[in-house]
């Protein structure tokens, strides 16, 4: 594998962070030499500065997105944590269930507006999904629009499939939800229409501004800020802030916090988890 000099570092952790927020310093040298050298072999190229150079002048963009692809990392299971699925069902969906019902006053369908907002390959928008058909019998009372969006091409493609392998499917997913809302094909599972048509997929770079999006009732935004720089972090979630509802609810990583990155949100308990909405 071809090695990466110092200088070469330096200008593409430049330019990763400036195509995905991604911030890697030196220490990442083997990351990127782990996920990109292949890339650097299969183009023929002689070195990480002519990777660079060429991502830069191709007007096609696909050597940039093939970068994304390599770099960014795709590591969820289904029902990740369990915690932000307990809060899901046991306290924030019956509070925004009940405070838009109100606000619709009786008129149907009531709407649901979620969106994940780094969704991967899927595992953690199509888990919501299942949550809402399991605690709302009747879909049609509800007009629910749920959103998944990924800087990955690769992994929103896959997403948008539905199709997972063994090691996917065993990671999180229940024998009874297996076989409820999956159906086999060969060695792999794929998700069933039902659920799959429940949401909506697009490629999105958080960084970049949030154009064409509404408001939200329920964001995820989970384990994806950790990768950015501090003020990256804020922005993001300064922007977050606009376009979720003033009533609405955030979830984030279960080892992040946003107390020194966005003075927007306030923590609110609910038995032994956290989960932020805005201040008045």
């Amino acid at each position: 594998m071809i090695k990466i000099t110092p200088g070469e570092l330096d200008v593409l952790a430049r330019y990763i962070k400036e195509i995905s927020g991604i911030y890697l310093d030196e220490s990442k040298a083997y990351l990127i030499e782990t996920r990109l050298g292949g890339m650097v072999e299969e183009f023929g190229y002689t070195s990480y500065s002519q990777l660079c150079y060429k991502a830069n002048s191709d007007p096609t963009k696909s050597i940039e997105r093939r970068i994304i692809d390599c770099i960014t990392t795709p590591e969820t299971s289904f029902f990740r944590d369990t915690s932000p699925f307990d809060l899901l069902e046991y306290k924030i969906l019956p509070d925004v269930i009940d405070k838009r019902t109100a606000k619709s006053s009786g008129m149907l369908p009531t709407p649901i507006r979620i969106w994940s907002a780094a969704c991967s390959r899927g595992q953690e928008v199509y888990s919501i999904a299942i949550a809402l058909k399991e605690f709302l019998p009747d879909l049609t009372k509800f007009n629910i629009r749920l959103l998944g969006t990924d800087i990955s091409d690769a992994t929103v493609a896959h997403a948008s499939y539905g199709q997972y392998n063994r090691f996917e499917i065993e990671r999180g997913l229940s024998r009874e939800r297996l076989e409820k809302y999956f159906t086999r094909r060969g060695s792999n599972w794929r998700i069933k229409d039902e659920i799959r048509a429940m949401v909506t997929f697009k490629r999105k770079n958080l960084l970049m501004p949030f154009t064409g999006l509404d408001r939200f009732d329920i964001i995820f935004c989970r384990n994806v800020a950790i990768y950015f720089t501090p003020e990256d972090r804020t922005r993001l979630f300064d922007k977050i802030a606009q376009i979720l509802e003033p009533d609405g609810y955030l979830v984030i990583g279960s080892t992040e916090s946003l107390t020194t990155v966005c003075t927007r949100f306030e923590p609110k308990r609910y038995l032994k988890y956290i989960l932020y909405q805005l201040k008045p």
